[in-house]
């Protein structure tokens, strides 16, 4: 964990595009809620094959012009073109964005072939070649071994590729061991991996919804809180209690480890996450 411990530890905020105007109504409420927590910035996702592109923009440029924060759109690269990337970045360039969360993306139904860029990689190498250091580039990084690769050897060469095309920083999926995080920092540092590697951390308020998000990105939810979340039934108030504490002690044990701060899934709501970062202690001011 050595690497880490020179970073500044920051809070950020990741949140998806709503689909329609009232679901954008209420993201500008949280928006505006969650920033009690001054983020260091807010990520803005972007659907497979760029289906949220007309949303994450309007979102974006919710966040650059009426709230004091950096907002980091989120940027995929399967589906699409230099000439439409191109176009993207000049649209986020002209928003005053600085810092972008490079992506591969998923493959959206029916599509198979996943155009001129195949790789995260190749995104980070486009961008810094075109731009150079005018966009701060977030990778996404893989605790417990990237779904797609075999081994954990692998997963972290294919990290390192991408850190080496370019990357500035890292976030992790989520996770709830912290084990996890810190044997892949281990396994980084034996590799020679020296970046900003933020966890990432879901609040849990659905049983449901946390199984269903797990299965569908590779995160383990350990058997014993499984359980514990099963005992809860029809009591939404003691899960969402239960998960907030749980939540919180494995942010603060990260923190206190020397992780560079915390990166919050949101889910476009105030709380949990707001009660989690609140209860926080970081090394340095946010």
């Amino acid at each position: 964990m050595q690497s880490q411990q020179k970073y500044p530890q920051k809070l950020s905020l990741e949140f998806f595009p709503p689909r329609t105007d009232v679901g954008m109504d209420k993201l500008k409420t949280v928006i505006d809620g969650l920033g009690a927590m001054q983020p260091q910035y807010m990520s803005v996702t972007y659907g497979a094959g760029g289906t949220t592109q007309e949303k994450t923009l309007e979102t974006v440029r919710y966040i650059q012009e009426n709230t004091p924060f950096e907002a980091a759109p989120h940027l995929t690269c399967i589906g699409a073109s230099e000439e439409s990337l191109t176009q993207l970045l000049d649209t986020y360039a002209s928003l005053g964005v600085k810092r972008i969360v490079a992506l591969r993306g998923d493959l959206p139904s029916g599509m198979r072939d996943p155009g001129e860029f195949k790789y995260a990689s190749d995104l980070v190498k486009f961008i810094k070649e075109q731009r150079g250091d005018q966009f701060h580039l977030e990778v996404a990084a893989y605790p417990e071994t990237h779904p797609q690769a075999r081994n954990c050897d692998i997963g972290i060469q294919w990290f390192k590729h991408k850190v080496q095309q370019g990357a500035d920083s890292a976030i992790t999926q989520y996770f709830f061991n912290f084990d996890s995080y810190r044997y892949f920092i281990d396994n980084c540092e034996r590799n020679g991996i020296d970046l900003p590697i933020i966890p990432g951390i879901m609040p849990i308020t659905n049983y449901e919804n946390l199984i269903r998000f797990s299965q569908g990105c590779g995160a383990e939810v350990p058997r014993w809180l499984k359980c514990r979340l099963e005992s809860f039934e029809d009591d939404q108030a003691g899960l969402v209690a239960f998960g907030q504490d749980v939540v919180t002690e494995l942010a603060q044990k990260l923190l206190d480890a020397g992780a560079p701060g915390i990166h919050f899934y949101s889910m476009n709501s105030i709380e949990p996450t707001l009660g989690i970062a609140n209860a926080l202690t970081l090394r340095n001011a946010r």
